[in-house]
């Protein structure tokens, strides 16, 4: 007799849809973060899930769904687990928004002593009892990650102990990360890991206002901010809040754009992420050096954010828009969003999506708003969201092309001679389009970190050196990423924005980005 499909051995992935490899344990640990492994995870009929990391004892509720109604389910499925459920509050930032979400804690009930709570496990046995539409809406929270290419790169990506002189690692197929050789090459300096660099041309020409026909297209960035650098102190501004309230990290949490070694041991080895924020919003002014930059901090310099914190940011900054458009107080024009950060859903074939993140997308795109994010840097196919929010080639996406809305855009990396897609980036039906993302050079905080040149003396009273591999005071850098690929677009929109008249309302806005994208991608809806 056939088996029923949902019953049946799940078909094998294909070889370019594989799972990245998992973050280490200490990356994840400062948001509790947890890998679901589907070999392990416990499953449901017509669930099967995929690889993904989130925050294990806490689930997400959209405001969008019956609060009680999901309490009353989830308490009534966590108690013979010796659980409890506890909503927590809304964050204050988005109490009065359009768009947020409620954490609730899972925690081991009075009197009880049993396994760790866990947010997936709940999920799965209340979809068991009670259907998947009785938790519609509620969403692990997942750990979200940023995409510079970094592996194997020898200072401070990978064992802090094995620094080495960076251009002595031997065989590029010897590094012992599960990723390919030829991949871990762009994380080396010398082969486009990040490096300083000297850029030795003119300063991007911006032109005065008078010179502006209309307002500057104004590109956004939520990442993990904007350091010092002449080419930008009077082109981004990371002062833009809501109602007085921070976007994104507040004014006390250290700052890795002006601190580089703010983590890890005390090596003075920069941090993975420090100067990450940077190197974006100088990738934005050289591709559209009139466009006016925010930049908001949402990213720490290692490791990830949960997914709470982003979707906060997110509904400040599309009230923003919409106040803006409706010509209402307090708002702020946002021509462009990129985002360099991303994760893996774990069912995404299910649409068992939290509707609150591409609703909030969504609100930004039919706002006029272009929302462009980076691909991936694991050479899989697999989507990765929000990227994979974009139109898919196929039409098997989770969002089909609409002429009254924006589409997110999703970007993948090319290699330098911009014909090739670097080995790292991301592939698949729902990327969009492919720019430069390999070896790029762009704008750094002035960090010196605590590597030194691998040799130094004095001659006629003048000091030699060879290159120190992480003295960063002549204010640029080599680094490579979809990271990047996605903010040189963004840039690239915002130059295309100053070709024709502006958009100041909604409409006007969408169709006007609707143009670019065919000009730039060759997208259409």
């Amino acid at each position: 007799m056939a088996l029923p499909d949902d019953e049946k051995p799940a078909a094998p992935r294909k070889p370019l849809d594989r799972d990245p490899v998992p973050p280490p344990r200490d990356t994840i640990a400062g948001v509790e973060g947890r890998v679901l492994d589907p070999a392990t995870a416990i499953t449901v009929r017509g669930v099967r899930p995929r690889s993904t990391v989130y925050v294990g004892p806490r689930l997400l509720v959209s405001k969008s769904v019956d609060l009680d109604g999901a309490l009353e389910v989830l308490r009534a499925v966590a108690r013979p687990l010796g659980w409890d459920v506890l909503p927590g509050e809304e964050d204050p930032r988005t109490a009065g928004l359009r768009f947020g979400v409620v954490p609730l804690r899972l925690v081991v009930a009075s009197n009880q002593a049993t396994i760790a709570p866990d947010g997936w496990t709940l999920l799965q046995q209340t979809r068991a009892q009670f259907g998947v539409e009785s938790v519609r809406g509620v969403g692990l929270e997942h750990v979200v990650f940023a995409n510079p290419y970094n592996h194997g790169h020898p200072a401070g990506e990978g064992n802090p102990y094995n620094h080495g002189h960076p251009y002595n690692h031997g065989h590029p197929y010897n590094h012992g990360h599960p990723a390919s050789g030829p991949m871990t090459a762009y994380g080396e300096a010398g082969s486009g890991g990040r490096q300083p660099v000297a850029y030795v041309g003119p300063a991007p020409l911006r032109r005065a206002d008078a010179e502006i026909p209309g307002r500057r297209p104004v590109v956004a960035i939520l990442d993990t901010g904007c350091g010092t650098h002449p080419w930008l102190d009077d082109v981004v501004d990371t002062s833009v809040t809501l109602d007085g309230q921070p976007i994104g990290f507040d004014p006390t949490v250290a700052d890795s754009e002006v601190g580089g070694d703010l983590v890890g041991p005390l090596d003075g080895v920069i941090d993975a992420m420090s100067g990450h924020g940077t190197f974006i919003a100088g990738l934005v002014h050289q591709a559209c050096p009139d466009a006016d930059i925010l930049s908001w901090r949402i990213m720490p310099s290692e490791g990830p954010v949960a997914e709470s914190d982003w979707i906060t940011a997110l509904s400040q900054i599309s009230e923003l828009v919409r106040r803006h458009r409706a010509g209402e107080e307090g708002g702020q024009p946002i021509d462009v969003l990129s985002m360099s950060i991303g994760y893996y859903h774990e069912t995404p074939e299910d649409l068992l999506f939290d509707p609150t993140l591409y609703a909030i997308l969504e609100d930004l795109s039919r706002h006029g708003t272009m929302v462009v994010c980076s691909a991936g840097n694991d050479a899989t196919s697999r989507p990765a969201f929000p990227a994979a929010f974009a139109p898919w080639s196929d039409g098997q996406g989770p969002v089909q092309p609409d002429p009254t809305c924006l589409p997110v855009v999703s970007v993948a990396a090319l290699n330098p001679n911009g014909i090739s897609d670097a080995l790292f980036s991301n592939a698949g039906p729902w990327v969009t389009t492919q720019v430069p993302g390999a070896s790029l050079v762009s704008t750094m905080p002035p960090f010196e970190g605590g590597l030194q040149p691998v040799a130094r003396t004095e001659a006629f009273g003048r000091q030699r050196e060879s290159i120190d591999p992480d003295d960063f005071r002549g204010g640029f850098a080599v680094w490579s990423g979809t990271s990047f690929s996605a903010p040189l677009f963004a840039g690239r929109v915002a130059a295309g924005l100053l070709a024709g008249p502006a958009a100041e309302d909604s409409i006007s806005a969408v169709a006007r980005g609707w143009e670019i994208l065919g000009e730039l991608a060759s997208v259409t809806p």
